[in-house]
């Protein structure tokens, strides 16, 4: 990937990830005089609140899920690649590629639960 892509994707992963707290910077502004309606758009604005925080939890849910494949994906390559240099490692290789995988999945699955755990505290 070549440098303005990175920059591109930085910028729409910013974008992303720092637009809830611009919508709920805006919300915060309490204009409404009467106080049926204040309660109403109070009871909106936690509503809103509650959904940017489920909206982030499946972005971060999806972040350690793609990580992680990213993570395996690229472990993998390296150690076909190494195979395929010395074919008489292999067996080395594979055990090793087992356990570095077994650790990546691990680190997305906790960050998995730290997902579902902040969805349900």
């Amino acid at each position: 990937m070549n440098k303005l892509a990175r920059i591109a994707v930085l910028c729409i992963v910013f974008a992303i990830a720092l637009a809830p707290a611009g919508v709920l910077l805006a919300a915060d502004a309490e204009f409404v005089l009467d106080p049926a309606t204040k309660a109403q758009y109070v009871a909106d604005k936690d509503a809103n609140k509650a959904s940017f925080g489920y909206l982030g939890i499946g972005i971060g849910a999806g972040l350690a899920a793609i990580g992680g494949g990213i993570g395996i994906g690229l472990l993998s390559a390296s150690v076909v690649d190494a195979s395929a240099r010395q074919p008489e490692m292999q067996g080395k290789l594979l055990t090793t590629m087992f356990i570095a995988a077994a650790l990546i999945e691990g680190l997305a699955l906790f960050a998995l639960v730290i997902c579902i755990l902040c969805l349900f505290v």
